[in-house]
């Protein structure tokens, strides 16, 4: 087992009592880190890959002295090209053993740039830009994906970028599938006009031993972009200090060298990269990576709990909408191995919560971290202690939480008290203060008392020590100037046996802003109605300003690449419908054709007539709201 117990705060001061964080002897960089491991279980197994989701399916297994080896070579490789500390090497892939060495290789050598890559390739170059990449590491063209097209359409606006490298998926298939892969694969033909080498062929001609020093100190070693479908998303730094605390916690409150995690999470997200792996990292463990798609992979709920008994897994790490789906499907497989699952990315239905749990016999503990804070803050206690369901738990030992009011400038305007919500205020090894994102205007208000990260999320403390998620501050509604929090709609319909997930958001009301409405996703082959749906809202919400006026039922609602709920997708769903019934209403020949988000204006409706029409008049129908609209032709 872990180090430490960790079953109440109590335990979290024990641990603070022992000594100071400054005093503790821990790895100053991720190469310490990676370099005790080898030495300590350099035989033992790190990580194990598989490109099909099947029990039985082909799988590549890395022991630590192995991963050590092609971890120095991949950082060996990126120095050469001349990779300092403060050069930044992306990477543009899904999951596989190959990420990993550019994830480990990138933080040795330089700064390392995880990129989504289901983003759009204008997105993509933007981060490029933003960071000042000069190496790119990518997929060869494979079929069934566009990840290779994107990116190299991304460097082509990205003239910072010198060196591209692809990794072929085609090595992890079996006869005759890696016959047919280079019959079929696409051409993917770059415009960019840089030089596009083989990751592996150039990693394999490098040396086993760190040809250069090791940086020894703390430096920032990541950057991180937060979310991001639309517009420039924001960057995060990490460095090397954060990243050791998050695998500290890991290894000595959560999991040890004994363990087995799976992980379906993708490894541009601080989840999978910090929460997980640099915790198997410092411990030593074992981690599991299925699909390179990971939960959103061909046959992963299906095959799920065949790959627990497959790899003896003793820790799942997963989502709550993960959660929902795995609940679909019987648990079909011998699971005594497992210990506990891990939730993180958003608050976990208690319907869920209990599902779970009668399903596996195993307690789901829900954690609470951010980019920004280089991830973890909180979670339930791992052991026999109060697991309070809907809670994030106790803050981890050396993350001090606080809730607060604050003004825009992160003015202190009030400390809350017992149960009292305001915005999560953080501060711990991971927080950069004052220097958090790479733009330097958006750090601007960002901290609270010159030294708590104000997460934007609302929510409270009780009485013992437990901290409890709201809502998110920007998710709020406000039905004329009333706040309503909308995790209070989703815990009650997500409370119906027919509801698998649920979204609720503000939509443009004329009268009062914003009222209250509602999209789920059901259960895989449950039917309800919206009129029942509706009607055990109103026996389930307390408050009456919370009914839902509207609710729809969709096939599956938008997600981000860690399962949450995506509301500005949402959001424009609900401007859509609202406004163009407004419209229709009037009479008017006109009708919204999209919704963006605007730099300037936020999310914009844009409008395009469809006959004769008066501009002005749509202009005052449209004026009634408070989402803004552009004329489109």
């Amino acid at each position: 087992m872990a180090r430490y117990s960790y079953d109440s705060i109590e335990d979290r001061h024990q641990v603070e009592a022992e000594k100071p964080w400054d005093a503790r002897k821990l790895p100053a960089t991720v190469y310490e880190m990676l370099k005790n491991s080898a030495e300590t279980n350099g035989s033992g197994r790190a990580v194990s890959f598989q490109i099909l989701s099947g029990p039985e399916d082909k799988a590549e297994t890395l022991t630590w002295k192995q991963f050590h080896d092609k971890s120095v070579q991949t950082a060996n490789l990126f120095r050469s090209l001349g990779i300092g500390e403060k050069d930044v090497v992306a990477y543009i892939l899904p999951n596989a053993n190959e990420t990993l060495f550019a994830l480990v290789g990138g933080m040795i050598a330089g700064i390392v740039n995880p990129i989504n890559p289901l983003m759009e390739p204008e997105q993509i170059a933007a981060i490029l830009r933003e960071t000042g990449a000069k190496v790119v590491v990518t997929l060869k063209g494979f079929p069934k994906t566009d990840v290779a097209q994107k990116a190299h359409e991304a460097v082509a606006l990205a003239p910072n970028v010198q060196h591209v490298f692809e990794v072929d998926l085609n090595r992890y298939l079996t006869f005759p599938k890696n016959l047919i892969v280079p019959l079929i694969r696409p051409r993917v033909k770059p415009t960019h006009g840089k030089p596009v080498k083989d990751f592996n062929a150039a990693v394999a001609r490098q040396n086993t031993t760190l040809d250069f020093a090791d940086s020894g100190k703390d430096r920032v070693a990541a950057y991180f972009h937060t979310g991001g479908t639309t517009g420039m998303p924001k960057v995060a730094q990490h460095s090397f200090a954060g990243i050791v605390y998050n695998g500290w916690l890991g290894s000595n409150l959560l999991f040890d060298s004994d363990d087995t995690i799976i992980c379906p999470l993708p490894l541009f997200h601080v989840f999978a990269v910090h929460v997980v792996f640099m915790a198997v990292l410092n411990a030593g463990a074992h981690v599991v990576f299925p699909t390179p798609a990971g939960y959103r992979g061909d046959g992963v709920f299906d095959n799920f709990w065949k790959l627990v008994e497959r790899w003896n897994v003793s820790f799942v790490i997963t989502v709550p909408t993960a959660i929902a789906a795995l609940m679909q499907r019987k648990v079909n497989a011998d699971v005594s191995s497992l210990k506990i699952a891990f939730s993180g990315s958003a608050p976990l239905p208690v319907e869920l919560f209990n599902r779970f749990e009668k399903a596996t016999g195993v307690t789901v503990v829900e954690g609470y971290g951010l980019t920004e804070a280089t991830c973890l803050v909180s979670c339930n206690p791992i052991g026999e202690g109060n697991k309070k369901i809907g809670s994030v738990g106790v803050p981890f030992p050396y993350t001090e939480v606080r809730i607060l009011q604050c003004d825009g400038d992160g003015n202190v305007l009030k400390e809350c008290g017992t149960d009292e919500v305001g915005e999560i205020c953080v501060s711990n090894p991971g927080v950069l203060v004052g220097r958090t994102y790479t733009e330097e205007a958006k750090n601007h208000g960002l901290f609270a008392a010159e030294r708590f990260l104000r997460t934007g999320d609302l929510g409270r403390i009780d009485e013992d020590g437990y901290l409890w998620i709201t809502g998110r501050a920007k998710d709020l509604i406000i039905r004329g100037g009333h706040n309503i929090d909308p995790a209070e709609i989703e815990e009650a319909l997500a409370g119906h046996e027919a509801v698998a997930v649920v979204g609720a958001i503000g939509q443009p009301d004329a009268f009062a802003g914003e009222i209250p409405c509602a999209y789920v996703e059901l259960v895989d082959g449950a039917e309800t109605t919206v009129e029942e749906l509706l009607a055990f809202a109103r026996k389930t919400i307390a408050e009456r300003a919370a009914y839902p006026k509207h609710i729809e039922i969709v096939d599956e609602l938008p997600k981000t690449a860690v399962g949450k709920v995506f509301k500005p997708e949402l959001r424009k769903l609900a401007i859509t419908r609202v406004y163009n019934a407004a419209l229709a209403k009037d009479g008017l020949n006109a009708e919204v054709v999209d919704v963006v988000e605007s730099k300037r204006t936020g999310l914009t409706a844009r409008v395009r007539a469809t006959g004769e029409v008066d501009r002005d008049r749509v202009a005052h129908v449209l004026g009634e709201f408070t989402r803004p609209f552009e004329w489109v032709d």
